[in-house]
C-alpha cells in the first residue's frame, strides 16, 4: 500500500501495536487485550495507528477463527474415526478390544491428523512472521494489510 506521511513516534506506536500481539506467548490472551489497549488508547488521535490498530486486531480474530474452524474439522473426524473403530466391551483385565483397527481403516484418520497438524502449524509459523513483518511495514510508515484477514472492524 501507499505510504502515509507520518511522525517517528506514529510509526514507532504503530509497530509496537503490532508486536503486541506476540504477548500471546507470555500472557494469554495478551495478543487481544495489549492490542486493544494500546490500539484504544491513540486510535483518535492518528488515522496511521488508528489503521494498524485494526489490522493487527482484524489478523488475531482471522487466526482465531480459522483455529476454530480447523479445530471443528478435525476434532469430530478423528472421535468418530476413533469410536467407529473401538468396540467398547472390555476384556477380563479392563483392556479394550480393538476389533475393527487395521492400517485401512487408519488412513484416513493419519491423513486428517497430519493435514489438520500440518495447516495449524504452518498457520502458526505465519502467523509469527506476518507480525514482524507487519511491525516493520509501520515502522516505514506504511500502511499494511495482513492477508486472508477478515475485516471485522473497519
Amino acid at each position: 500500500m501507499e505510504a502515509v506521511l507520518t511522525s517517528n513516534k506514529e510509526k514507532n506506536y504503530a509497530s509496537f501495536i503490532h508486536l503486541s500481539a506476540l504477548t500471546k506467548y507470555l500472557i494469554p490472551f495478551g495478543n487481544y487485550i495489549l492490542p486493544i489497549v494500546l490500539w484504544g488508547s491513540k486510535k483518535d488521535s492518528s488515522e496511521f495507528i488508528n489503521h494498524n490498530g485494526k489490522q493487527v486486531l482484524n489478523f488475531q480474530l482471522s487466526m482465531l477463527l480459522y483455529s476454530i474452524l480447523l479445530l471443528i474439522v478435525s476434532i469430530p473426524t478423528l472421535l468418530f474415526s476413533i469410536f467407529n473403530n473401538v468396540s467398547f466391551d472390555e476384556i477380563e483385565n479392563g483392556d479394550f478390544l480393538i476389533e475393527k483397527l487395521s492400517s485401512g481403516n487408519i488412513t484416513g484418520i493419519v491423513t486428517i491428523a497430519l493435514v489438520a497438524i500440518g495447516l495449524f502449524c504452518f498457520m502458526k509459523i505465519a502467523e509469527f512472521f506476518l507480525i514482524i513483518y507487519g511491525a516493520i511495514k509501520a515502522n516505514e510508515g506504511e500502511s499494511f494489510k495482513y492477508p486472508l484477514t477478515i475485516n471485522f472492524l473497519k
